[in-house]
């Protein structure tokens, strides 16, 4: 079984930077792992994912170059690095994990954090 705690999440103004953290427990070995966000009055969606290794990465476009996804092994947790966040970064953010490869999908996901709350003023 394997539990996702999310932290790092906090109220920032628009511009400001953010890290999220993701530390995993139980038996992950070969789990991409990703994380989603829902806005206030919206359906969760993608943000990003990484592979195993780390070495595949995969990003929706709106975070596409402000955010970098990473992981280190050696301690079980994957980050969310967020830079020149806008209000409309504003959401839970939750991490999750799942067997095998990235994906976009949160339906081949597992196993979810219970998030941490995002919000970026104007």
């Amino acid at each position: 079984q394997v539990q996702l705690v999310e932290s790092g999440g906090g109220l920032v103004q628009a511009g400001d930077s953010l890290r999220l953290s993701c530390a995993a427990s139980g038996r992950t070995s070969s789990y991409a792992m990703g994380w989603f966000r829902q806005a206030p009055g919206k359906e969760r969606e993608f943000v990003a994912a990484i592979s195993w290794r780390g070495g595949g990465t995969v990003y929706a476009d709106s975070v596409k170059g402000r955010f970098t996804i990473s992981k280190d092994n050696a301690k079980n947790t994957v980050y969310l690095q967020m830079n020149s966040l806008k209000p409309e970064d504003t959401a839970v953010y939750a991490c999750a994990a799942r067997p095998g490869a990235t994906s976009r999908d949160q339906v081949r996901y597992d196993y979810w954090g219970q998030g941490t709350q995002v919000t970026v003023s104007s």
